[in-house]
């Protein structure tokens, strides 16, 4: 059996089960240790270190809920997959309760088995304490003395650390990113899981328990986690007047960017780290040459100088060496041949070679700073980079931080595969070629087309063929960009292919004379990313209604001076306003109240006193109905 660094423990009973999965674990070159009773399953556990176990419920001895129970309250916090024929509401609930962070349910197909195994592998490996990481800047999530440190994986408090399973740690951090914001079950289900493989909004329930809980018995007295009933979670606010420093991420690079934008010495850095690979790629390049001068050029050798050209050709560019990419380019085409080189090309050949490693001594051509205030705007953005180039998605990944983007990088189709069944990102910057398989980005390109249709995804790529660029377009691609590309264009590229900024999804105009009722409608939307204008004095209503050109209207029917029913004849009797969605807030419901709003023009009512929950469903799917049709003009 090939040796891995992964290393899970099986437990499972039966036999012909066991041994067909053992097969399913060895031919994906999973090291593992195989019980067949919970008990000698606690003992293997306490004894070897585990990467995750993988376990039938029904098992003798010690059952796998009790185990898994048993395993929690011991301060075990590697993942738990429970293998289980019963997948009932209160089965369900008691895996999560015990501690489990995913399940499966009996009978099941082994790609789905592997898919879950690889998410929760992936979860927990970026918990691992002391790890390796890429970004040496202290990149933290605080609430008052506690803390998630993003590089380590530790959560603390004060000097306490706090154990939390993968998924505990995903949902705390989820929450500590987006301090104002309510996120409902099914939201938490897409982030957290994505895709077809996440578990019911059960388990978010268990979840929020199981971290209140831990953060309580880390010495964390107060509540963290705000319930919003009806709605959905929320992280409280740090109850103290000054500022509370909920996110650290980009503290230390903002500081550093004020003035310049992309942070000069990190990239030089990056930049120094990968020189001495570019200069090995080179030599392969250069033993290509001295061979093919030479007249006995071996295919292996020419396969791997033709891959080094590839990766040259996408990373030298973003380096700032554009003609490099150029040059390496010239060379993956005269290598590409099936045929030998004609003496003519063999001299085009080694004259690029020479060309690459004289623009490699040069000093690279600086990119032009980034704006500062693109950090604000794309804060909130997740990207997801597939590429095999270490050395490009590195530069892009320091650089990332100055444009305000969350970047992960994938370096092939089985990893982007495991970050999307992990959470989906908001834009994917996709590349067609890996050098190690021949699974190219087209699949999953093809995948997303039918799984996500509304990703946008850019392909970036140095293949530019025209039947390339037909699939791509087919497959709903956004954009299509050709490598080599300097970093400023790729996030550029990225920042075209985005939605409007998520902190304004959309505006909202409150009308009512009663500064009470309008600050609470308003604390009641703008957490869901609505950006909300509140009014108090009617008689401005055509002047700020012009100047705000909002998307939705939100009326007191009883106000004096001008009431609620007046203002909505005025909207409706301009044609360029005639579309507007308009909400009414009234405490008369009799039939006659209702018809006469109705008959104004109003599209739709709420009672007070006013529920969250209905205020905001109403809200939100009058907006989304009449989104083609909500500026004047539009008919």
């Amino acid at each position: 059996m090939k040796k891995s660094p992964i290393k899970i423990l099986l437990v499972e009973d039966e036999g012909g089960l066991s041994a067909t999965l053992a097969k399913v674990l060895e031919a994906n070159h999973y090291g593992f240790d195989r019980a067949n009773d919970g008990q000698v399953s606690l003992d293997l556990a306490a004894a070897i270190e585990y990467d995750l176990i993988l376990l039938d419920v029904q098992v003798p001895k010690l059952d796998g809920i009790s185990l898994c129970r048993q395993l929690r309250s011991q301060g075990y916090c590697k993942p738990i997959l429970l293998m289980t024929a019963n997948d009932s509401d209160a089965e369900v609930v008691a895996l999560f309760d015990a501690g489990a962070d995913d399940y499966i349910s009996k009978p099941f197909a082994t790609e789905v088995l592997l898919a879950r195994i690889r998410t929760l592998l992936r979860r927990s490996k970026a918990l691992s304490p002391g790890g390796s990481t890429q970004n040496s800047a202290a990149n933290t999530l605080t609430w008052g003395e506690l803390c998630l440190d993003l590089d380590s994986g530790r959560v603390t408090f004060g000097e306490q650390i706090i154990s939390l399973t993968a998924t505990e740690y995903n949902l705390l951090e989820l929450l500590l990113r987006n301090p104002d914001r309510i996120f409902s079950r099914s939201v938490i289900l897409d982030r957290l899981w994505g895709f077809d493989d996440a578990p019911t909004d059960r388990a978010i329930i268990t979840h929020i328990k199981d971290v209140r809980k831990k953060l309580k018995a880390g010495g964390l007295t107060e509540e963290i986690i705000e319930t919003v009933y009806g709605m959905g979670y929320r992280l409280k606010p740090y109850p103290q007047s000054a500022p509370f420093n909920f996110n650290k991420l980009v503290t230390k690079s903002t500081q550093k960017h004020q003035s310049r934008g992309v942070d000069k010495s990190e990239s030089d850095k990056v930049l120094e780290r990968f020189r001495g690979a570019f200069n090995q790629q080179i030599t392969v390049l250069d033993r290509a040459k001295t061979a093919l001068l030479a007249g006995n050029l071996e295919t292996e050798l020419q396969q791997s100088a033709k891959h080094e050209a590839h990766k040259l050709s996408g990373s030298l560019g973003s380096f700032g060496y554009p003609e490099g990419s150029k040059l390496a380019r010239s060379a993956e085409h005269l290598l590409i041949k099936d045929r030998s080189l004609t003496a003519e090309e063999i001299t085009d050949f080694s004259e690029v070679v020479t060309g690459l490693q004289q623009e490699l001594a040069k000093t690279p051509i600086t990119s032009t700073a980034v704006p500062i205030s693109t950090i604000s705007i794309f804060n909130n953005y997740r990207v997801l980079v597939v590429d095999d180039d270490a050395a490009l998605t590195e530069r892009l990944k320091v650089e990332s931080e100055a444009w305000g983007f969350q970047m992960k990088i994938a370096p092939n189709i089985t990893d982007a595969r495991s970050c999307l069944a992990l959470s989906m990102p908001d834009v994917m910057l996709l590349d067609l070629s890996f050098a190690e398989t021949e699974e190219g980005g087209l699949t999953l390109l093809r995948e997303l087309t039918e799984r996500s249709p509304t990703l946008p995804i850019i392909v970036f790529t140095g293949r530019d063929s025209l039947a390339d660029r037909l699939a791509v377009s087919r497959l709903g691609a956004k954009q299509f960009l050709h490598k080599p590309a300097t970093t400023e264009q790729i996030f550029r590229a990225i920042a075209r292919v985005l939605p409007s900024p998520k902190t304004s999804e959309a505006k909202v105009l409150i009308v009512d004379d009663d500064p009470v009722m309008l600050v609470k409608l308003s604390a009641l939307l703008t957490p869901w990313g609505l950006e909300v204008t509140n009014l108090k004095e009617p008689q401005q209503f055509w002047e700020v209604l012009i100047n705000t050109e909002p998307d939705l209207v939100v009326l007191d029917l009883e106000m004096p001076i001008v009431s609620g029913l007046e203002l909505c004849q005025v909207v409706r009797q301009d044609i360029q306003w005639e579309n507007l969605p308009i909400l009414v807030v009234t405490a008369h419901t009799d039939p006659e109240s209702l018809q006469q709003a109705f008959a104004a023009g109003a599209d739709d009512f709420i009672t007070k006193p006013v529920l969250g929950p209905e205020l905001v469903t109403r809200v939100l799917s009058r907006i989304r109905r009449a989104r083609p049709l909500l500026k004047p003009g539009n008919t």
